[in-house]
């Protein structure tokens, strides 16, 4: 038998619960480490990432130039002598990179020797996905509150407070309060019809049909499901596991590609918001400037330690929107 200090604050007191550094005991553990159930990333798949190859630091800025608009001179005639000349602007929008995050952990000597699994690959692991639920959070919780540019109010309907939208307002017109959805009882909304609305809403707008999509909470997928069966898989993609990066099903309802998110802010007085939109109107731009192990000067440690920094920009708010809602 491996010899073990019973002493409580030593690192050899298995019987100890949660005693630091303990598993490296000389006794048998399964190889395999529970992992915990993660959140899906959206961003990255409903923002324009053409950016991310050009920012190298924190406060960096991306300046987008826009398209120039000609105006159209409709009434031409022989007899015109002067053709009224549209001067090109160099309008521009800045995408800012002005979040950062960090992360560090460290790595006993004792613990990297003894130990049946490698936990410093297992904690970067974890640290590259707690950054990228991080940043969806952020920009998500973002976009609805309008911080890097507010999301189109013609494409947007019902408003943060609890007064009940009954019926889809008339196209533009938003509604204050929040959209209750049902199943066709008096006084609801079907979710698919809502859909309905809002690709009419970016087809007034000139919106491309391709790219497309729609950022919900799962209880509005279960909504959907219910209402209309046939637009939604039993069992969410036939288990070819989409759900891992959001994406609901392989197929659009109503030319939508259909994102969930645990990730999407609670609303101060409504019950849930959506996003909606097309994957231009946003641009987002991310990089992780240092992973560094650095040895630690008063204890036998590695430290490890990284910087993540991003930014985001509404670059066509003619082109995004949100919608306030709850159920019956």
């Amino acid at each position: 038998m491996a010899w073990q200090n019973l002493d409580a604050n030593a690192n050899f007191d298995s019987d100890t619960a949660g005693q630091t550094n303990s598993f490296w005991l000389p006794e048998i553990f399964s190889s395999k480490v529970q992992i915990a159930f993660r959140k899906s990333a959206v961003v990255q798949a409903i923002t324009n990432t053409d950016y991310f190859g050009e920012i190298t630091q924190y406060g960096d800025t991306v300046n987008i130039i826009k398209e120039p608009q000609i105006t159209i001179d409709t009434g031409y005639t022989r007899a015109d002598t002067d053709i009224t000349s549209t001067s090109l602007t160099d309008q521009e929008l800045i995408l800012k990179v002005n979040y950062a995050q960090a992360f560090q952990f460290d790595i006993d000597d004792l613990e990297r020797r003894f130990s049946h699994i490698n936990w410093q690959d297992i904690a970067a692991d974890n640290a590259g996905y707690k950054l990228k639920d991080s940043m969806d959070s952020g920009i998500l919780t973002g976009l609805v509150a309008g911080t890097e540019g507010a999301v189109g109010s013609g494409l947007s309907i019902g408003t943060d407070v609890t007064t009940d939208l009954t019926a889809l307002p008339a196209a533009g017109s938003g509604g204050t309060g929040e959209l209750i959805l049902g199943y066709g009882a008096s006084g609801e909304v079907k979710p698919v019809d809502l859909l309905g609305r809002l690709a009419r809403l970016l087809d007034d707008n000139n919106v491309p049909a391709e790219d497309r999509w729609v950022c919900a909470a799962p209880a509005f997928y279960e909504a959907l499901a219910k209402e209309e069966s046939k637009l939604m898989s039993s069992d969410y993609n036939a288990g070819m596991g989409s759900l891992r990066n959001g994406l609901v099903q392989d197929g659009m309802v109503r030319g939508f590609k259909m994102y969930v998110s645990n990730n999407l802010p609670t609303p101060s007085n409504a019950g849930y918001v959506l996003l909606h939109g097309h994957r231009s109107a946003v641009a987002s731009a991310e990089a992780l400037l240092t992973t560094e192990v650095v040895r630690s000067t008063t204890v036998f440690k590695d430290i490890v330690r990284g910087l993540h920094v991003y930014g985001y920009k509404v670059l066509r708010d003619n082109a995004i929107g949100k919608v306030y809602y709850n159920f019956a």
